[in-house]
């Protein structure tokens, strides 16, 4: 069972950092919509997609743009939002909420109090939120859809 675990964190870290990166011109930025997002939905299937998700993002964190501060911060605001959401997977319509808002709050103030992007904080956490809600309502839900009708595939 701990192998299952370990490869099923290992590959979704995998996906959500290769999704990231290469689509990093949306993905990274003030106006940014992580498609690997999606995946955020994950954790109400299987709790390797927590721990999955944190090390997904921390990597794609190592490799974009906004250093340090962005691997700590931004990695932990998915790691909470990814617990949240494992907490929810009795809610579907829930699930993708936590990842809107942790990271609408999260990021979108970190972007406007530290790297100083020449927005209001409103509209820096309106705009992460908005790229977020888009992930991982637009995208991940129909996901949670289709893989809790073959949720065998993550036992």
């Amino acid at each position: 069972m701990k192998t299952k675990y370990l490869i099923q964190a290992g590959l979704i870290a995998a996906l959500y950092a290769a999704l990231t990166v290469l689509l990093g011109a949306i993905s990274y930025g003030p106006v940014q919509l992580r498609v690997a997002e999606a995946m955020t939905v994950l954790p109400a299937l299987t709790p390797a997609a927590v721990p999955g998700l944190f090390a997904g993002c921390l990597i794609s964190n190592m490799l974009g743009p906004y250093g340090a501060l962005d691997m700590i911060t931004g990695s932990l605001a998915t790691l909470t939002a990814a617990f949240c959401s494992y907490k929810l997977s009795n809610k579907p319509l829930l699930v993708p909420l936590p990842p809107v808002i942790i990271n609408g709050i999260v990021i979108g103030s970190m972007l406007y109090y530290v790297y100083g992007v020449p927005f209001s904080l409103a509209a820096c956490i309106g705009w992460v939120a908005l790229g977020q809600f888009i992930s991982c309502y637009i995208v991940g839900y129909p996901l949670l859809l289709v893989f809790r009708k073959h949720k065998n595939i993550f036992e």
